[in-house]
């Protein structure tokens, strides 16, 4: 959400959105990156986007996504905590 609403507004800075692995999260979801560009113009805060998702998205979709990003790109994950400091 953080990096599709910092895009918009043009405050991005060093981040890419939408990144391979938006995009990859994006097509299992079943959503295009414009799809979801505009749930984020429509739905201003947190709680509103999470409906929307809930909506859109199936839990086996959601499922399919989370699988994805835990096992085929778990280094990409782990560089990126790492990175910010986070690990």
């Amino acid at each position: 959400f953080d990096k599709a609403r910092a895009a918009a507004g043009g405050t991005i800075y060093d981040y890419v959105y939408p990144c391979p692995m938006d995009r990859g999260v994006f097509q299992r979801w079943g959503v295009t990156p414009e799809d979801f560009d505009r749930a984020i113009q429509d739905h201003v805060d947190d709680d509103a986007i999470l409906r929307w998702a809930e909506s859109h998205i199936s839990d086996s979709a959601a499922k399919a996504a989370n699988d994805w990003l835990l096992t085929e790109k778990v280094e990409n994950l782990d560089r990126q905590d790492r990175e910010e400091g986070v690990a």
